[in-house]
This record gives C-alpha cells, sequence and structure tokens, in this order.
C-alpha cells in the first residue's frame, strides 16, 4: 500500500490518497483517507515517466567526446570515436553498464526503458554462439535491477544511404533480415526471465540503414510490439535519403510504411511544417532526447506545430551523456525557447508548460513503449514516482504549479521513490541494487580502460 499527502490522479490532484496494487498493478485508489500501519508514506506521487530511447553503452565514454579537434564537430566526428569506443566492449562490460544505466535512470524517475539495441556480435562482426547474446546481457541488467524493459533489437544492414556497404567500425551492429528474424526470435525467448510487463520491438535503425525492400521484410516478419526509428536527425541525412529515395526521410516514411500508433519516430528533428503535421496525424510518437540532441547539435524540434496538431510526445535519454529526466523536460522547453526568442512555448494555448511536459511525455512514453502505463488509474502498471514537495525548489507552490516547479527549478534529487510496475526499487533517493550495481560498474571501466 501507498499513501500520498497529494498525488496527481488521471482525474486530477487528490489529497491523502491511498493506493492498493495487486500483482503489479493499481487496484484501488482512495482519496481522503488516512493512512495505515505498513503504508508506504510519501509526500507528492506522480506517474512515472518512460524513457523512450537508450543506448546504454554509451553511458561509459559520457566526457571523452568534448575535446574540439581541427576542423568542425560534428554528429558525425562524434559518430567516429563512438565507434571505436563501443568496438572494445565485451558482454561482461556491456551487461555492467546497462545495470548501471538503469539505476540510474530510476533514481532519475523513470520506472521504464526503450532499449534501442544495435550492438549484436563480437569485435569484427562475428556473432556469438548465442545470437542474442548482446540482449540477453541487457535483459540480465534490467531483471537485476528491476526496471520495466521495452527491448528493442535494431535491423541495421548497410553503412549508408543507398546500400553503402557495412563500415569497420559498423560490423558489430550488421544483419541481414533473415538474421534479424532469428535475433528477434532469440531475444523473445529472453523475456522468460523477465517480469510480465518486459517487451520486446524491433527497431529498423534507420532509412539509410535499411533499404525499402528490407524494411518491408523486417516489418511483415513483425510479430506484434512496438516498432522504432530513427529518423530526419541530421541536415546530411535528409539530403542523402532525398537523394536516394527522392523524398526526405519523414516524407517518404509516412507515404511507403504502415505508420501508425505502435511507432515511434526518434528524434525527426528536421521536419517540414507538412511533414510535422503528417507525422502528428499518424499517431506515432515523436522519440525527442533533448539533451542529446543538444550535446551532437541535432536542432530543435519543431515542438509547437506537433502540439497544435495534437501529435503525442516522449523523452528518452539516447547516448545516457547525462542521465536527468527533469533536465530533458527543461531541455526540450529551452531549446524551443531559445529558437523563437519567446517563453513558453510548449503548451497549446494558456496553461501550464510544465504540466503538458510532463504529463504529455507520461502518456507519449508509455505509448511509445506499448507499456499500460502512463497515469494514476486503477487496471494501470504502477509506474510511480514519489517526489519530496517540501524540498526548498517546490515549498512554496501549489498543487497546480508542482510540474512546473519539477520542470524547471527542481533537480532530480527531489525524488524520494520508485515503483516500477509495483517493484520498489528506489527508496529514500537511492535504487535498492545500487551499491553492488556501482562496484562491478567500475571494475568493468578499469578493464575496459585498460584495453584501449
Amino acid at each position: 500500500m501507498i499513501h500520498a499527502r497529494q498525488a496527481l490522479l488521471a482525474s486530477g490532484w487528490a489529497q491523502d490518497v491511498r493506493i492498493t496494487l495487486k500483482d503489479g498493478r493499481i487496484d484501488q485508489i482512495a482519496p481522503n483517507t488516512a493512512a495505515q500501519t505498513g503504508d508506504v508514506r510519501v509526500n507528492t506521487l506522480l506517474p512515472a515517466l518512460g524513457n523512450l530511447h537508450s543506448h546504454t553503452f554509451q553511458r561509459a565514454m559520457a566526457g571523452m567526446t568534448e575535446l574540439r579537434k581541427a576542423g568542425r564537430d560534428s554528429f558525425w566526428t562524434w559518430r567516429e570515436l563512438m565507434y571505436r569506443f563501443m568496438d572494445r566492449l565485451t558482454p561482461e562490460q556491456i551487461e555492467a553498464i546497462a545495470a548501471l544505466v538503469f539505476v540510474e535512470m530510476q533514481e532519475a524517475g523513470y520506472a521504464s526503458v526503450g532499449e534501442f539495441h544495435y550492438v549484436h556480435h563480437q569485435r569484427g562482426g562475428a556473432p556469438y554462439d548465442a545470437l542474442a547474446e548482446l540482449s540477453l546481457r541487457v535483459m540480465a541488467a534490467a531483471g537485476e535491477t528491476g526496471i520495466g524493459l521495452t527491448h528493442l533489437p535494431v535491423l541495421y544492414t548497410y553503412g549508408g544511404a543507398g546500400k553503402v556497404a557495412l563500415a569497420e567500425g559498423q560490423m558489430r551492429f550488421g544483419n541481414d533480415v533473415d538474421r534479424f528474424a532469428d535475433l528477434v526470435q532469440g531475444a523473445r525467448a529472453g523475456l522468460s526471465a523477465l517480469p510480465d510487463d518486459a517487451r520486446v520491438g524491433i527497431a529498423p535503425h534507420s532509412l539509410r540503414a535499411t533499404s525499402p525492400d528490407d524494411l518491408a521484410r523486417a516489418l511483415a516478419d513483425h510479430q506484434g510490439g512496438p516498432v522504432h526509428i530513427h529518423i530526419s536527425e541530421q541536415p546530411k541525412e535528409v539530403e542523402d535519403i532525398q537523394n536516394w529515395l527522392g523524398a526526405r526521410p519523414v516524407e517518404w516514411l509516412l507515404a511507403n510504411a504502415p505508420v501508425d500508433a505502435g511507432w515511434c519516430l526518434i528524434h525527426a528533428t528536421h521536419m517540414t511544417e507538412g511533414e510535422t503535421r503528417a507525422m502528428a496525424a499518424s499517431g506515432a510518437v515523436a522519440g525527442l532526447c533533448p539533451i542529446t540532441e543538444a550535446n551532437l547539435g541535432d536542432g530543435p524540434f519543431n515542438g509547437p506545430t506537433f502540439l497544435e496538431a495534437g501529435g503525442a510526445f516522449g523523452v528518452g535519454s539516447d547516448s545516457n551523456v547525462n542521465i536527468s529526466l527533469t533536465e530533458e523536460l527543461r531541455t526540450l522547453e529551452y531549446s524551443q525557447r531559445l529558437r523563437d526568442v519567446a517563453r513558453n512555448v510548449m503548451v497549446v494555448g494558456e496553461g501550464s508548460v510544465g504540466a503538458t511536459l510532463y504529463t504529455g511525455a507520461a502518456r507519449g512514453g508509455a505509448q511509445a513503449l506499448g507499456r499500460d502505463a502512463g497515469e494514476i488509474a486503477p487496471g494501470r502498471l504502477a509506474d510511480l514516482v514519489a517526489i519530496d514537495s517540501t524540498d526548498p525548489t517546490l515549498c512554496a507552490l501549489t498543487p497546480d504549479q508542482i510540474l512546473d516547479g519539477l520542470c524547471f527549478a527542481a533537480k532530480d534529487t527531489v525524488i524520494t521513490d520508485l515503483w516500477s510496475a509495483g517493484r520498489h526499487n528506489v527508496t529514500g533517493g537511492r535504487h535498492i541494487a545500487r551499491d553492488a550495481v556501482v562496484a562491478r560498474y567500475r571494475s568493468a571501466v578499469a578493464d575496459l580502460l585498460a584495453s584501449l
């Protein structure tokens, strides 16, 4: 049982709320009810967000790519450094890094994650004896830390638009469609070791890393679950796809694939107004990663037009250079303010920007992860986060201002507790497995640095 002094329910704010959990879901909600002996008592209870886009292994290279060299640094120069780093990783290191990331995500307020997983093979590209070995390592990290996992094995067949051959740094990613189908089946078999809320979807990496025929075959083989794809992240990507396929990436995808509410289009940074409205109308979720998009110099998303057209969005930590839910949400809004030279941009008409950001990302993240969550209501998964609204950054605010304070004034340190499908993994601001996970991560990183 959980007792909250105040809680943001699907119907709005309520006081003295007692919540009963059953089989990982919210069973009963009783506002204006006193706490009972044995209840977990919290201050302010919110629906927890899902982190819809992550590459966990990149967490271990945070801070290694911020040195400017001769010439102009870009996403593409960063990618070459990432390839060289990734090429050394062992299965044990990948599991240890993923476990740390999953701990940090939950301490930041994320109850679930979409792991966009594209490192599949050994150094040089030879498959492991178990084709899904590295997927199973990610799943083991999720099982240890209790995070809700939507695992997204990536189809990565080509090194660039027009069926360019894989480069040396991409060999660990590569699969044709048939071997990819086998890999997905191996990942699905791994679900048996995880709680029932875990999911497997698929992720065609991008239009540049696949082809129209291969994409169509992969979608035809798909047995259900979310479909995620990188789309329109960089101007060069837009130009390359337009030169090859005769249309811009979002334009081409919407015209040639069955894009609907089961899809998540990651980044979608460079879109025309028409593409923005068409994407919103498709029902697909815009997977926004504001910290990474700023770090890589991707550019800002077309937020006002997308919201006006009724589009769904969520946030993810992508490269995991900084895992912070509050920072993702405020960076999303601030990117819009800097571009438009205006304030309070990410809201339709009038109202709270913080509420639009937080509740929109809660619903959109749950949709993108195929997860029955995103609000506090009976029958929903118990993905819940508690914050200390007596913190100095929040204590002067009314309930209707709490989400504005959380998004723009507070740090993730206000988070006290987190439940993922009812699993109480964070208490007192710390994950229950933190010490063991951090110790193993440090050992793994020491071994990794010794090999470089």
